[in-house]
């Protein structure tokens, strides 16, 4: 077992480098970008700034850059020529590691006013889930703290008031070891779940508000991947999965991972065999999720450690 000490202060590291990625983020991304710009920039800076050296340190997943209706799961793939519009709602959600300890944090950013009461009930909820957790806190109570933040707040476009509901499918997770969702689920509204979060785990709390109905679906091509931890050992017929998935291995193992990763990796004409590890259980996608057109959604996320005699927002910073 590695000393609670060095993992701490992985995590740290991979904090500060998430701080200093996106103070350079949110000076820089801008209307008129493309989405694969806004990645790259990100990316970049989070290889250049943690050193990224394989399984030691690097890009903890895929960029976020969900937009509007969409809460999660999108990234531009290759060829994407999305363009970011004055009145989006942008949701940046990144991640750095060091040794496996993946910082997850995430912000939300427009560029005019009409979704301001938005963004703020999402920030809140998530600051009341982080002000709530704790050691031997329930997560089906945590749930309600969220809602009843996140339920207080209401939104007003052009004359209509649109209740800010929280979206009651996603939720936030504690984290494993190069394991992004390690499971055990913070959902953002009450339920009955009596898990309680423990003394040493660390944990994602994100919260996610919608002006529409709260719910998302899984919608539009997929960018997002991963290798299930314990997959099935299946004997793999197409000699291009047998390879696609040695190469998996060597560049993320369980790390999530994107098409543009597999990319830069020197892979090409890999969609074939990427869904067939995902037809048989080797590889899990993750689809956008998105609730219903014309409805906006935000989201705010830090990660937080449950040190046994203190609980440290790990990647709180003076913007968020």
């Amino acid at each position: 077992m590695e000393d609670p000490e060095t993992t701490y202060q992985h995590i740290r590291r991979a904090a500060e480098v998430h701080r200093l990625v996106r103070r350079h983020a949110r000076k820089t991304i801008r209307p008129g970008m493309t989405m694969t710009e806004i990645a790259e920039n990100i990316e970049d800076g989070t290889r250049a700034l943690v050193e990224a050296n394989g399984f030691e340190s690097g890009v903890g997943f895929p960029t976020g850059l969900s937009l509007n209706h969409c809460a999660a799961h999108y990234s531009p793939n290759a060829g994407d020529t999305k363009v970011l519009q004055q009145g989006d709602v942008l949701k940046v959600d990144f991640g750095v590691h060091v040794n496996g300890r993946i910082v997850d944090s995430a912000f939300t950013m427009n560029f005019e006013h009409t979704y301001d009461k938005l963004l703020e009930a999402v920030k809140a909820a998530t600051d009341t889930g982080i002000r709530e957790a704790g050691i031997d806190v329930r997560l089906g109570e945590l749930g309600a703290a969220i809602q009843e933040t996140m339920e207080s707040y209401e939104v007003e476009v052009n004359g209509k008031v649109y209740p800010v509901k929280p979206i009651e499918n996603l939720s936030g997770h504690n984290i494993n070891p190069y394991q992004i969702h390690g499971g055990k689920s913070v959902m953002l509204v009450a339920n009955d779940d009596q898990t309680k979060m423990e003394e040493g785990e660390y944990f994602a709390i994100e919260t996610f508000g919608s002006t529409g109905r709260g719910r998302v679906v899984e919608s539009g091509e997929c960018s997002h991947y991963a290798k299930v931890k314990d997959a099935p050992h299946v004997p793999l017929r197409l000699t291009s999965a047998k390879s696609l998935l040695k190469t998996i291995n060597n560049n993320f193992g369980t790390l999530p991972f994107c098409r543009r990763y597999l990319d830069r990796a020197g892979e090409s004409k890999y969609l074939l065999a990427l869904n067939h590890l995902v037809a048989q259980g080797v590889v899990q996608d993750y689809p956008p999720l998105c609730d219903q057109l014309g409805s906006m959604t935000a989201q705010f996320e830090h990660t937080i450690l449950l040190r046994p005699t203190v609980k440290e927002v790990v990647s709180r910073g003076d913007d968020y």
